[in-house]
């Protein structure tokens, strides 16, 4: 049986690591990542956004999550699910976040 917790908090892990360009700060903490979900064979489906439509690394970002989130050991298969509702805002973005672009 797997550690769903404990692959949780590895796929976030690794999910810091995922950076917009033009922001300087990781795909979690700008709250770009709505869900993550891993079934009993470890298959993982992670439920993302971006902070606009036409943001210019849709094409490349939701790949680059697949393939990151493929390396992390013990995942089986990764589906993401690029969404676009509820809207990403910047209420979405962790304290973190916030404090490294001087929103705080």
């Amino acid at each position: 049986m797997i550690d769903k917790g404990k692959l949780e908090q590895d796929i976030i892990a690794q999910l810091k690591t995922c950076f917009d360009p033009e922001i300087p700060v990781d795909i979690w903490e700008l709250g770009l990542i709505y869900e993550i979900r891993i079934d009993d064979e470890a298959n993982t489906y992670v439920k993302m956004t971006l902070t606009s439509p036409a943001c210019p690394v849709a094409g490349s970002l939701p790949p680059e999550v697949k393939e990151k989130v493929k390396k992390v050991k013990g995942v089986k298969d990764v589906y993401v699910d690029l969404v676009w509702e509820p809207a990403w805002s910047m209420e979405k973005m962790s304290e973190e976040a916030k404090l490294e672009l001087g929103f705080l």
